[in-house]
């Protein structure tokens, strides 16, 4: 059995991280389980999916490139012009930063059992079963009156914190941040919009330094195939977007629900037969 990830393998890694980034389904959670059943039996590792998540915030970036464009501009030109630091799209900057702290701090704090013992996939399996629930408790009893034009100081702080809570895979940085704002009383299309926005600065700061770390550092991946699923991420994270917005706006996140928890309840089968190992 080999010891390394080979580049068809990245690739297939690539894909998946692609498809379920922006699902509230935990993107790293996919990438933990799918590991022992690769050809190489080898888990990828925290700062492969670390990396290869500048993809799908890439995707994230050009998609909501107009509206990036429309909040950044306003919140510097805030900075000098006092007249319209009331604006909602300055506020929203602010709260994008706020909002970002918590998983930055707790990130470099708990670095050593992130890319350790909380991948567990014990751990992974009742995080996917027990935070769909909770999702699916949100989107029904959601009020879904809440705008982000309305969002408080409040109010992000707490989006910060739940989207903190995905650096334990199965948790699901899009659910958790969904989840909140379902429980606060945003609307379904708000939530996640927010989700996306909130994601940009801590995912793409936790892929440059996972990258600037594992420079000319021999990993289980190789940075040649770490780049290819970095790419095939982006390509295939964007066409989700697309389709993921149309659901939830429709369909709610029931689909979802049921999907993380017979997820998680597979894998504890698995893990119960010994057909995998949860470290």
């Amino acid at each position: 059995m080999s010891s390394s990830v080979g580049w068809g393998e990245a690739a297939f890694l690539g894909l998946i991280q692609g498809l379920t980034e922006f699902l509230p389904i935990s993107s790293s959670a996919h990438l933990r389980i799918l590991g022992p059943f690769l050809p190489s039996g080898t888990d990828a590792g925290a700062a492969f999916t670390a990396i290869v998540q500048i993809g799908t915030e890439l995707a994230v970036l050009l998609y909501f490139r107009k509206d990036i464009y429309r909040i950044a501009a306003t919140w510097i030109a805030a900075l000098f012009d006092p007249s319209i630091r009331k604006e909602p799209d300055v506020r929203l900057g602010w709260l994008v930063i706020l909002g970002s702290i918590p998983i930055a701090v707790l990130g470099l704090l708990f670095q050593d059992a992130i890319e350790t013992y909380l991948r567990n996939l014990y751990l992974t399996a009742t995080m996917l079963i027990l935070f769909g629930l909770v999702l699916g408790a949100a989107d029904r009893m959601a009020s879904q009156k809440h705008t982000l034009e309305q969002m408080t100081w409040r109010d992000g702080i707490i989006f910060g914190f739940a989207q903190a809570m995905a650096l334990i895979p199965g948790v699901s940085r899009s659910g958790g941040t969904i989840t909140a704002g379902l429980l606060m009383g945003y609307t379904r299309e708000a939530a996640a919009r927010y989700s996306f926005l909130l994601a940009i600065p801590a995912v793409l700061a936790s892929g440059f330094y996972q990258l600037y770390k594992s420079w000319g550092v021999a990993g289980p991946v190789s940075h040649g195939a770490t780049a290819l699923a970095a790419a095939i991420s982006f390509v295939v994270g964007y066409g989700v977007i697309v389709v993921f917005l149309r659901i939830v706006s429709s369909r709610g996140y029931w689909p979802f629900v049921v999907y993380r928890v017979l997820l998680g309840f597979g894998v504890l089968a698995l893990l119960g037969l010994g057909y995998i190992a949860p470290v």
